[in-house]
């Protein structure tokens, strides 16, 4: 069983300006807005959260999910 990593860097899609935050591990986030230029990012059709769109790691719920599927294999 992968440990779920709880940090993830993420990038925003408009200027480009990066930061690691730590990710929700009971929750999905919808909403994160950039420092930078202050856009209000959400998440791309298809994905959970801001995390599973702009980051550098997927978020905690959607690890453990992967990680389920992967075992069941």
């Amino acid at each position: 069983m992968s440990e779920i990593i709880l940090k993830s860097t993420i990038t925003c899609p408009v200027c480009g300006y990066t930061k690691e935050e730590t990710m929700p591990t009971d929750a999905c986030q919808y909403f994160y807005e950039c420092e930078q230029c202050k856009t209000i990012l959400k998440p791309l059709a298809g994905d959970c959260c801001v995390f599973c769109s702009y980051g550098a790691v997927k978020c905690p719920p959607m690890q453990e999910d992967n990680e389920k599927f992967t075992a069941s294999s």
